[in-house]
């Protein structure tokens, strides 16, 4: 739901100021051309302030995160702390639907995230691979796009792809070799 209505938000901003952005194209596959200084501030500012959040909220969002009924039980305001994540992650989607465009968002959103999943187990750790890749991805994308002439939000999501086939590649193939080592040695 929040999702759609984030999305909702976006459209209705293009098409209420058409200055915003400009393409419908450019609104639905992403213009790395058509971002603007502003854009770049809304960005900064919706990046600091998902930081600060997740700074001072970590204990209660991961909490929550992983088992929201004994949260509840042990204090924790789960209604909350899903609020808040929940406009931080309209926030981020507004924040990015110049760049990627609105059919993109998700896969960028989520494709970092499982990569560093595929790294770590530690929340804490996911956390900072899936900034840091989605960082050096939307880097790579941004700069194939320009150079290859194609939407930024594919471009970024491309490199996010390939990036995460290459971590499945080489997690599977380390899972391999290590379930071989145990068979071999029992």
């Amino acid at each position: 739901v929040i999702t759609t209505a984030s999305f909702a938000v976006g459209v209705a901003l293009i098409s209420r100021y058409r200055s915003f952005t400009r393409s419908f194209d450019a609104a639905l596959f992403g213009n790395v051309l058509g971002v603007t200084t502003g854009d770049l501030w809304v960005i900064a500012g919706v990046s600091v302030m998902t930081a600060l959040l997740v700074f001072f909220i970590y204990r209660q969002l991961l909490f929550t995160t992983f088992d929201s009924e004994v949260a509840g039980i042990y204090g924790v305001k789960t209604g909350w702390i899903d609020t808040l994540f929940a406009l931080m992650l309209a926030a981020a989607l507004i924040a990015a639907l110049q760049i990627l465009g609105v059919t993109l968002i998700a896969a960028a959103l989520v494709i970092p995230a499982i990569t560093a999943r595929l790294l770590t187990d530690s929340f804490n750790r996911i956390i900072f691979l899936s900034v840091g890749i989605g960082m050096l991805t939307g880097f790579v994308g941004m700069y194939l796009s320009f150079y290859v002439d194609v939407a930024s939000g594919a471009s970024i999501v491309l490199a996010q792809a390939f990036l995460f086939t290459l971590v499945l590649a080489v997690t599977s193939l380390q899972k391999r070799a290590q379930q071989r080592m145990v068979h071999t040695h029992v």
